[in-house]
């Protein structure tokens, strides 16, 4: 794994007790319990708790994350809480963890990635493509906007708030013709039936680490690390990692809407990248392939295809975008992005967060 992975196996006595951290939204916890259950069939003596915590991202309902702060706002609490010894572990939907994680912690574990794709919610129609001109859709993803506005311009862009069914309640009583959420926080809470249609990559190019689970610990952990080690799926850490770069060499915050996606076909790794203005007036995209035998591998691709986008003006994008970040107070503008820099950041959107859409 790369730096912010452990990879320390050490033989450690099977553990007694172990605490999740965990967001205190159904989605959040429903990820938590799924690794809680995973750790009990691994160690059945062990006791397995659940902290649950609201974080500051959940407090903030009534703006984007862009404005406030971006989705380090999610994980803070409960870093906070590995940093006290409250927790030993803290579950994340990758695409809201930062690209680069502070000081002093780690991603011990990638699980097994769930489906990445977008899906189209709606009671009326079957596609984006059956809906009138002029309709309404709902995403507060400026990754998703982009691409919306891209292939679909007769169609009406409008921000959508609120947790998973909130949102879905707002799409039930009118207030949209449809929506777009992520399909894996549908799936994982059995409303898979909601989905009208999967919008595959080719159309919609998911957010990196999209659908992923990412289990984070104390550096200095390595007996939670070797613990947590069975539960890592090699291929999914691959992909996400070489997106992850991506996203990292862009210095990606939540005003960017910028997307990478990583999939194995014929043993080699498949890699694509693609960063956009908000309306859509400049896309730019970029691709690759790896046998990606080692996460070094795997992140050397994402160097490469991010390097294709930056050789095509992104970074002229991520300067622009920082700049208007800028003079509207927007607090994570990614240090020495006006000036051009790639910076660490962060993707577009959050799961299941109160600002962001899924």
């Amino acid at each position: 794994m790369n730096s912010e992975t452990l990879s320390t196996q050490p033989r450690t006595p099977t553990p007694r007790t172990l605490v999740i951290a965990s967001r205190e939204s159904r989605l959040a916890m429903w990820q938590a319990e799924h690794v809680q259950a995973a750790l009990h069939k691994l160690y059945p003596s062990c006791d397995v708790k659940i902290v649950g915590m609201t974080t500051r991202g959940d407090q903030i309902l009534d703006r984007t994350l862009s404005k406030v702060g971006g989705k380090g706002l999610f994980v803070k609490e409960l870093e906070q809480a590995l940093a006290e010894g409250r927790a030993d572990l803290a579950v994340h939907s990758l695409k809201d963890v930062p690209m680069d994680l502070p000081e002093g912690f780690a991603l011990a574990a990638i699980m097994e990635r769930e489906d990445p794709r977008d899906a189209f919610v709606s009671n009326d129609h079957d596609s984006l493509a059956a809906l009138p001109a002029g309709s309404i859709v709902g995403t507060s993803s400026l990754r998703r906007e982009a691409m919306l506005r891209a292939r679909y311009p007769h169609l009406q862009v409008k921000p959508l708030r609120g947790n998973l069914d909130t949102r879905l309640a707002k799409l039930d009583r009118g207030d949209y013709a449809a929506i777009i959420l992520a399909a894996a926080g549908l799936k994982r809470l059995g409303l898979g039936a909601r989905i009208r249609a999967l919008i595959e990559p080719g159309d919609s190019l998911p957010s990196a680490g999209q659908g992923a689970l990412g289990i984070e610990i104390r550096a200095d952990r390595a007996d939670v690390a070797a613990w947590l080690a069975p539960l890592h799926d090699d291929a999914t850490a691959k992909a996400v990692e070489a997106e992850r770069m991506v996203s990292r060499a862009l210095g990606g915050s939540c005003s960017v809407p910028l997307a990478a996606y990583a999939q194995w076909r014929d043993g080699a790794l498949h890699l694509r990248g693609t960063i956009a203005t908000p309306d859509a007036s400049r896309v730019l995209d970029a691709a690759g392939m790896s046998p990606a035998a080692s996460v070094d591998d795997a992140l050397k691709l994402g160097r490469e295809v991010s390097d294709a986008l930056i050789a095509q003006g992104a970074l002229d994008i991520v300067r622009a975008l920082a700049e208007a970040a800028q003079a509207e107070g927007a607090p994570n503008t990614p240090p020495g992005a006006a000036q051009g820099g790639a910076q660490p950041g962060r993707t577009d959107e959050a799961d299941d967060a109160p600002s962001d859409a899924r």
